[in-house]
């Protein structure tokens, strides 16, 4: 059952925009790895599945930056639960503005 969804925002602390690239790339790779309904913007990744799941994504996205290289990170998370029914999916909220 889908009961949460994440926005999650991974900012190392690095020099270069091409530096920050790089290690969100690894961060979203991983992100990507669980094969979760995931989308993709230009400043957050929203995943959508079991709370449980999601929050291992949020630990595991900051250990997964400090492993690429970066020295220190800020990371911006929202979070929509509801233990006892579906959510609102990614699909629902977005899929009118992409056709």
């Amino acid at each position: 059952m889908i009961n949460a969804s994440i926005a999650i925002q991974v900012l190392p602390d690095v020099v270069s925009d091409a530096e920050v690239v790089r290690i969100v790339d690894e961060v979203i790779a991983h992100i990507k790895s669980y094969n979760l309904k995931t989308f993709v913007g230009p400043f957050e990744t929203v995943v959508e599945g079991d709370y449980d799941t999601l929050m291992q994504i949020i630990k595991e996205s900051g250990l997964i930056a400090i492993k690429a290289g970066a020295p220190s990170l800020m990371s911006y998370i929202k979070l929509s639960y509801n233990p006892n029914e579906e959510i609102l999916t990614i699909d629902e909220k977005t899929s009118k503005y992409h056709k």
